[in-house]
């Protein structure tokens, strides 16, 4: 059976879909997992360890067996935990096949096969029964069901199936409880990934200044439904203000029946300050016990008990909730915050009077209704409202906007083609790929006055024609460039290709914007990033090597040996090397028919851990204007990075360098071989550490 896998092709700009052999979506699965992450997670085994003992020995005293379901099992940690606690027999439940393999190799290897039976199958299809997967109901529910919102993963229904027909009535549960948190903030910063806000444009001469005001659809839109998930811990303090305490919104019981059906929880709150509440940043923890003496949190660091020692974590973050429409508060007002679920997701509302807010009316999830949160993500929206970027390319504009320019723009969803106009060009077009992004830009130029002013077009760069131009000849080619389909940062370089698909419709004497564009890298050193790739050798006294086997196996299948992409604002880093440009683009010529190669070496400047190479691009949009995807300003000396928090940058991990205790002594540098092939528009890249 075949698989059907979708690639950003950086020539066509689209996503296109290939047959791969039925092994690898397993492969990718693993290899970009978070399998490692939680092996990793101290903090949440020792707490699981500590909870899953306690309950066992809890039932022991009651004179009863202890037998336990394990739902989503993984690597069978948790399973083992209970036999080793006393547990007399595990059931293991685990959906997805490589891993079920895994865990019963894992669980063989270490000596507990006869105490645990591994089922491959989804917990809702578990059956009980003389001749069932269970031979009878567990009276010790242990799972690990959760995302960052905690109910992403589909834990409610599970729970409820399992309550039903798995496990005993008033069983153990470990965890006990969920209780869910939320605070109320006012964030420039943050409600700037939340939708297009008005530009201010400062116009030549007299003309003074421009505001681009976004259409009142996308103003009063509720947003999109999905959560943002961040790590919050890497939010600076000072880009938020705190409207209200921290709050208990809701509690789930997993000790009793779960319902999955979808319900709302009000809780009344004070305002602390006066602001305008515009975002919920919500989080979680977990009671593994009755009592609540066992106890792990997701909570944030200005509210963290031990802030100082917390435990580093990617497979659970923080949630960022967008609300549907801002509200001023003063301090002291009395506010009701809503938190409403469905069986997989939670939004949250904000309202003056209760009236609106009873348990029994349940508020419509907040969908899109403006498109605009359809063509873009929280990294784009952030470019878009992002005032410093936006003046750095009106600064390179106001040098090469003529008052006879003919100027295309090509971008998904760019205002380049307002700013250009504006300016003073004579006439602009703009070409949008897909529906969506036209509609969308439509809609901007209607609510701006400038319908008819610029011209949309859906036409491909490959089709556009003089007469679509009115006979015109291109001078002014531009482009931020951005483009949807984009996963790392150089398959932007489809507007490469774009500018040589229109060869025929540009003058002898064109000015392209920008004008090249160069691949950097750099050897680093993570705080915690490479936690997600490290082996874990052996996890709270068992061998899980053979998990670590299974994802190096998974990580030498092909792309997975390719860079990666990752918002670096989020995972601290330390600079080991200096910047190295690896190839460099030339944009005001075609797409060469030749590969690109780049081979040498980055010196290792200062001492660490080499984890990988982080790579990125910069634009010359002029001689002396440029705009970078990856490094705001030149590393500290000690090597400390500030990186663009709109850009996903590119991470390769060195295979050689994963152990954090491990050092560059004896490491000089790390060697490279980057090649970049024009018939595909791929980077292709090898970094290996170097004594």
């Amino acid at each position: 059976m075949k698989t059907f896998c979708g690639r950003a092709n950086p020539t066509t700009g689209a996503i296109e879909w290939e047959e791969e052999a039925e092994d690898y979506d397993y492969h990718q699965e693993i290899a970009r997992s978070s399998y490692a992450d939680m092996l990793h997670d101290k903090d949440r085994n020792e707490k699981y360890n500590s909870g899953i003992r306690a309950a066992v020995c809890r039932v022991k005293q009651r004179g009863q067996r202890a037998i336990v379901l394990d739902i989503g099992t993984g690597t069978g940690l948790l399973s083992m935990m209970a036999v080793r606690a006393g547990a007399d027999y595990c059931y293991a439940v685990e959906v997805f096949k490589p891993m079920a393999d895994v865990a019963q190799k894992i669980v063989d290897k270490n000596g507990f096969s006869s105490k645990i039976k591994i089922i491959n199958k989804h917990s809702n299809s578990v059956t009980v029964g003389p001749n069932g997967d269970m031979s009878c109901r567990a009276n010790i529910l242990v799972t690990e069901l959760f995302d960052t919102e905690l109910i992403g993963e589909g834990a409610l229904p599970s729970y409820e199936h399992a309550h039903k027909y798995l496990v005993e009535e008033e069983c153990e549960a470990v965890p006990h409880r969920a209780t869910i948190y939320a605070q109320v903030v006012e964030s420039k910063r943050m409600w700037a990934w939340n939708k297009v806000l008005p530009i201010n444009i400062r116009l030549e001469g007299s003309k003074g200044e421009r505001v681009i005001v976004p259409p009142r659809d996308m103003q009063v839109c509720a947003g999109s439904p999905c959560v943002y998930d961040i790590q919050l811990n890497q939010v600076n303090r000072n880009h938020f203000t705190t409207l209200t305490e921290v709050i208990e919104m809701f509690r789930v019981d997993f000790s009793k029946m779960v319902s999955s059906l979808p319900a709302r929880h009000t809780v009344q709150a004070k305002a602390t300050a006066v602001g305008q509440a515009q975002v919920v940043l919500s989080w979680w923890d977990i009671d593994m016990d009755p009592k609540g003496s066992i106890k792990c949190t997701l909570a944030p660091y200005w509210v963290h008990p031990t802030p100082k020692n917390m435990q580093w974590r990617d497979h659970w973050m923080q949630c960022v909730y967008f609300l549907p429409k801002e509200l001023s508060v003063n301090e002291g007002e009395c506010l009701y915050i809503s938190a409403t679920h469905d069986d997989y997701s939670v939004w949250y509302s904000l309202e003056r009077s209760s009236v609106t807010c009873g348990p029994d009316l349940l508020s419509e999830r907040p969908l899109c209704s403006c498109q605009a949160h359809l063509m873009c993500n929280r990294q784009r929206f952030g470019e878009l409202n992002d005032q410093q970027r936006n003046e750095a390319y009106i600064k390179a504009l106001k040098a090469v906007v003529r008052p006879d320019s003919v100027c295309v723009t090509i971008s998904d969803g760019s205002l380049l083609s307002l700013f250009a106009y504006l300016l003073g060009a004579a006439q602009v077009y703009s070409l949008e790929i897909s529906a969506m992004s036209k509609r969308v830009m439509e809609k901007i130029l209607a609510a701006n006055g400038l319908t008819g002013k610029v011209i949309i077009s859906e036409r491909r760069p490959e089709q556009l024609t003089s007469m679509d131009l009115g006979n015109n000849q291109v001078s002014l080619l531009i482009g931020e460039p951005f483009f949807t389909t984009s996963l790392l940062p150089w398959h932007n370089l489809y507007f490469w290709y774009a500018r040589t698909y229109l060869t025929k419709v540009l003058r002898s004497e064109l000015t392209v914007l920008p004008q090249s564009a160069v691949l950097l890298a750099m050897a680093v050193e993570f705080e915690n990033l490479w936690r997600i790739r490290a082996p874990c050798g052996v996890c709270e006294g068992f061998n899980v090597s053979l998990m670590d086997e299974m994802i190096q196996n998974s990580l030498n299948f092909r792309e997975c040996q390719e860079a990666e992409p990752h918002p670096l604002w989020e995972y601290p880093c330390r600079g080991l090397s200096d910047p190295c440009q690896v190839l460099s683009f030339d944009f005001r010529q075609k797409v060469p028919e030749q590969p690109i190669y780049s081979t040498g070496s980055m010196k290792l400047l200062r001492s660490g851990s080499c984890h990988g190479v982080v790579l990125w691009m910069d634009y010359s949009l002029t001689d002396d204007i440029s705009i970078s995807t990856g490094l705001t300003r030149p590393c500290s000396l000690t090597g400390d990075c500030n990186w663009s928090p709109h850009c996903k940058q590119g991470v390769y991990f060195l295979r050689s360098v994963t152990n954090p205790k491990s050092s560059t002594d004896g490491l000089n540098s790390v060697v490279y071989d980057v090649t970049f092939h024009p018939e595909s528009g791929e980077v292709a890249m090898d970094f290996k550490s170097a004594p």
